[in-house]
């Protein structure tokens, strides 16, 4: 029987997994997908798990796969900070879950290791653009400033890879990049000798330069809301690039829409950051939407559906 690691492919993901394993080693099968990918659960066969360890995907979007794994005595440690709905009681769950708006998986992690790898938690922390969650987190570290941009350039780079709508859009697939951080305890050092994170970083200043042109197709004094093309690096750019739309304005809301091939957008919802909360109710009300209070998306918003998530968006913040 086999030990699973199910994780987003984001940087709090990522970087979640990496602090318990370098705490816990342990052998495993990773599952894990492009950050849009959380129906992971059913990926984990009947009858192969003797445990799984859950991060950074929502126990509301996995419930079926959760309770199937429950029900065969799967001994089941979920970690995750978005919306889970009624969380089962069962003696095989170990749930880990809060829903505040500055607390992502990375520092669940590290509240549970006691700040073992508090470094890499950081990364996390700064992916998922908590920066003031990470800056605290950080002041036992003792780090310089040009240290800490370190740390928070690698979230903001491995965030930025797990965006896409198939892994073939990203630059390294999610299972391959957690391979490539695992011998490294300290992020600074993987920053310093994995050619990674280079193309990592060159691929997010091409991509973030030519997103940064795009004008918003909609904008008043508390809302902004660009539409992205159907091309892979609009649709690695469109988290961070709301992101960073936040960082910069903490009174906007701001909604990213990127088309898809087929027709329709995948849409990044960011809550101001001055008011971090609405996000996942608004996606939620999509029949592909989800995520957290302060950020969140749909998968798969039709053309048709357009107006109507300009008005709800308008009217959640």
């Amino acid at each position: 029987m086999n030990h699973y690691d199910v994780f987003n492919g984001d940087a709090d993901g990522l970087c979640a997994l990496q602090q318990l394993r370098l705490v816990e080693p342990h052998e495993s099968i990773l599952v894990t997908g492009p950050k849009r990918e959380i129906g992971l659960l059913d990926r984990v066969p009947s009858g192969s798990a003797a445990s799984v360890t859950v991060l950074d995907i929502s126990l509301d979007k996995n419930r079926s796969a959760l309770e199937r794994l429950l029900a065969e005595g799967v001994h089941v440690r979920y970690f995750d900070h978005h919306f889970p709905g009624d969380i089962p009681s069962h003696p095989a769950l170990e749930a880990h879950v809060e829903t505040r708006p500055d607390k992502g998986t990375s520092l669940l992690v590290d509240h549970y290791l006691g700040g073992e790898q508090r470094a890499w938690a950081v990364v996390g922390t700064f992916g998922d653009n908590f920066d003031l969650a990470a800056r605290q987190a950080a002041e036992p570290l003792g780090l310089r400033e040009a240290e800490l941009e370190s740390l928070r350039d690698l979230g903001i780079y491995l965030n930025y890879n797990g965006y896409g709508a198939r892994v073939e859009d990203l630059h390294f697939a999610p299972d391959a990049l957690f391979r490539r951080l695992q011998p490294y305890a300290n992020p600074l050092a993987f920053i310093a000798e994995d050619p990674a994170f280079a193309a990592l970083r060159d691929g997010y200043r091409d991509d973030m330069e030519r997103a940064r042109s795009i004008q918003p197709a909609f904008e008043d004094a508390g809302h902004r809301l660009i539409v992205l093309p159907a091309e892979p690096w609009a649709r690695r750019a469109s988290g961070v690039l709301g992101n960073e739309l936040a960082q910069r304005s903490a009174g906007h809301a701001h909604a990213i829409l990127t088309r898809l091939p087929a027709g329709g957008f995948l849409v990044s919802v960011r809550a101001p950051l001055a008011r971090p909360h609405g996000a996942d109710a608004l996606c939620r009300a999509f029949s592909t939407g989800g995520g957290r209070k302060a950020a969140a998306g749909i998968n798969e918003l039709p053309d048709a559906d357009y107006d109507r998530f300009l008005d709800a968006f308008r009217t959640a913040f």
